[in-house]
């Protein structure tokens, strides 16, 4: 089990990735990429159609992901804030 020490460092990290311009550049990107992919396919693709949206989805988890660990990150610091504050 990660110690909140490496949550909050990990959180920062997934903020500065979220944050960074060639990151967010490659994602808009690859969904572009896909998008079109998946729109060019005929109906009858299957498969061509279904690597697009799993594609896309693989794209939105990790996007995800890193926003949850932003989320952790705040919600340790929150706690530690308010813990020093009943503290004083």
């Amino acid at each position: 089990m990660k110690t909140e020490e490496q949550l909050v460092n990990e959180g920062m990290a997934a903020e500065a990735l979220l944050k960074n311009e060639a990151f967010n550049s490659v994602v808009n990107d690859l969904v572009d990429i896909t998008f079109q992919s998946f729109a060019t396919s005929s109906p009858t693709e299957n498969d061509s159609r279904e690597g697009a949206y799993q594609n896309y989805k693989a794209l939105v988890d990790i996007v995800n992901t890193l926003k949850q660990r932003v989320a952790i990150r705040d919600d340790i610091n929150e706690r530690a804030s308010e813990s020093r504050s009943e503290e004083e």
